[in-house]
């Protein structure tokens, strides 16, 4: 009991750790000068050889699910960069965290699973609060980088469906091969316009702690947690990463935006809150 009590805590320490690396990623964003492409393919080069490192022997099963997952990452974390450059990393992160709902829409699609009141009721509330979203700022660069925003959470869902399919691998080989993808989209865009020496160490830095490592620790971390603990400690990112951002930038998130991420990350808790006491009441019946 108590191996299991230590294990639990340090499986809790893996998972903030994990959400307090992710939520940088706006940060670094905002502080480099450079093309968003070549940003998210050199950051991925980075958190590549920090994966590729620790599993040593990557599996490519060649199955759809892997195949579609390596794609669907590639195009998550390119289009969030891209939107951290249009848009507030407030607003890019916040909109991005709507991923659990397009899961809930995609397992009806794909996974075949029933739709329930409590996956409708989070649904609404989670477009009601992205409508929120739109009106801080009406600018051209904003709304498309919101777009992009929601596309990577839309994305990011596609990806966990994969990550449901793919049983053979370990369950990093699809970050594995999506940055490697990342990386081989990015090189075109890298060669046109390289950076200082100062700028380029920044991103491979972002790469290794904001990317490679906290996939680590979250790997670790659901060895050891519920489901419902992973998804309320990963809540620290997208509430620190417009914080990093104000403290060292000085972008400030408009009140709109405020009030839409508040009831965005309260229907995604609320409903794995719910789902996880029910799932409970029926294995004790």
């Amino acid at each position: 009991m108590e191996y299991i009590k230590k294990e639990r805590y340090k499986g809790i320490l893996a998972a903030l750790l994990a959400s307090t690396l992710w939520s940088t990623g706006g940060l670094f964003v905002k502080l480099i000068d450079w093309n968003p492409v070549a940003i998210a393919g050199m950051r991925s080069f980075s958190a590549a050889l920090v994966l590729f490192a620790y599993i040593r022997k990557p599996k490519f099963t060649k199955s759809k699910a892997q195949i579609l997952g390596t794609i669907t990452y590639a195009l998550t974390v390119l289009s969030f960069i891209i939107a951290n450059k249009l848009t507030t990393a407030a607003n890019a992160i916040l909109l991005q965290y709507t991923s659990p709902i397009f899961v809930a829409i995609l397992g009806v699609w794909i996974l075949k699973e029933k739709i329930h009141w409590y996956d409708i009721v989070p649904i609404f509330t989670v477009s009601l609060g992205m409508g929120l979203f739109f009106i801080s700022d009406v600018s051209t660069g904003n709304i498309i980088g919101n777009l992009l925003a929601i596309f990577c959470g839309f994305t990011l869902a596609c990806t966990t469906i994969a990550l449901k399919f793919e049983k053979d691998g370990s369950g990093l080989e699809i970050p594995l091969f999506g940055n490697i993808l990342t990386f081989l989209i990015s090189i075109p865009f890298i060669l046109l316009d390289l950076p200082d020496k100062s700028s380029l160490m920044t991103v491979s830095i972002m790469g290794i702690i904001q990317l490679g490592v906290p996939f680590i620790f979250y790997g670790y971390a659901m060895k050891r947690l519920t489901a419902l603990e992973a998804i309320l400690l990963t809540v620290m990112e997208p509430l620190l990463n417009p914080i990093w951002v104000f403290i060292f930038s000085g972008e400030k998130p408009g009140i709109f935006t405020v009030i839409g991420g508040v009831i965005v990350i309260t229907s995604v808790i609320l409903r794995s809150i719910y789902i996880s006491n029910k799932i409970k009441i029926q294995v004790m019946e």
